[in-house]
């Protein structure tokens, strides 16, 4: 079952209380695809790099199964650039440089072999890039699942609706499902969401978990307790990874199998974090991720009976 990944392939460089990074590659795509490709090995990317972008980083990808063909590089171009700074609470962060280079030009041209995705996952890009992206599929997927962001929703609101009409699941995280529907209750959000055409909706909330909404149906997974978050760049992107992973390794995408999925993407996630960038998920083998996910149920598992 064929996954396609739309999204960002850039450069981080990053500054936490445990120290600096660096210039080290992330992007959306980059973090989810390495990610999925802990679970799953039929994963394509499209994205746009500049001719700075070393083909090494390429190969690393190449590695894990990722077929990089649909990554478009522009000769003399720089590849899109953010720098950042976390403050103690590692939840907070301000920017520091956004370079957008190559990526203002983003126009996706998806090869043969990717428009006939099974599974889609649309990075947080501008709607209009993602519609254009679906409008190449030569079939529709199985499952489409999207990230959005505020800016988006500030900037291009109109635009994001028309997307949301194409939309199988949406991921989010609190603060967006509220500013999207307009409610504070993240259950009368979910339901104002689904109006818009996700028929299932993720909403991220960091290190207090995730929640996983189908109609009247809901599923709460936490995060993992950890001693040290070292970096949360990319997590979200590596829990959504993670999530299509196991989806696309199922073949399944009803709602037992999503809340599966949000447990391979939330044990993931926790990985990410452990270290700077993409670093953990590259070494990544299968037993540890086995270990953790392990960890996660004896988290939440118990027995009870009622007095």
């Amino acid at each position: 079952m064929s996954l396609l990944i739309v999204g960002t392939v850039a450069f981080d460089e990053l500054i936490t209380p445990f120290g600096e990074s660096g210039k080290i590659i992330g992007g959306s795509a980059t973090y989810a695809s390495l990610s999925a490709a802990g679970i799953y090995n039929d994963i394509s990317i499209v994205s746009i790099i500049g001719e700075d972008f070393p083909e090494s980083k390429l190969e690393l990808m190449r590695n894990k199964g990722i077929d990089t063909s649909g990554i478009h590089r522009v000769d003399g171009g720089k590849t899109f650039f953010w720098k950042g700074e976390y403050h103690n609470d590692m939840n907070s962060r301000d920017t520091l440089a956004t370079e957008l280079n190559v990526l203002a030009d983003f126009d996706p041209v998806l090869p043969e072999k990717a428009k006939e995705a099974e599974y889609l996952m649309l990075g947080n890009l501008t709607p209009a890039v993602q519609m254009k992206v679906l409008k190449q599929m030569t079939k529709r997927p199985k499952l489409v699942i999207m990230d959005t962001m505020n800016f988006w929703m500030d900037i291009a609101m109109p635009e994001l609706k028309e997307v949301l009409k194409e939309v199988d699941l949406l991921t989010i995280n609190d603060e967006e499902a509220r500013q999207l529907s307009g409610e504070y209750s993240l259950v009368k959000a979910a339901e104002k969401i689904f109006t818009m055409g996700p028929k299932y909706l993720i909403i991220k909330k960091g290190e207090h978990g995730a929640l996983l909404f189908h109609g009247k149906n809901l599923f709460f997974a936490p995060a993992l307790p950890l001693e040290e978050v070292f970096d949360p760049t990319g997590a979200g992107d590596t829990f959504a990874g993670g999530f299509i992973g196991h989806i696309c390794k199922s073949d399944d995408h009803s709602f037992e199998t999503m809340k599966q999925a949000i447990i391979y993407g939330s044990a993931l996630a926790s990985f990410c974090v452990e270290r700077f960038g993409t670093e953990k998920l590259v070494d990544l083998d299968r037993s540890e991720l086995h270990k953790r996910i392990m960890r996660f149920i004896d988290l939440t598992e118990f027995d009870m009976k009622l007095s």
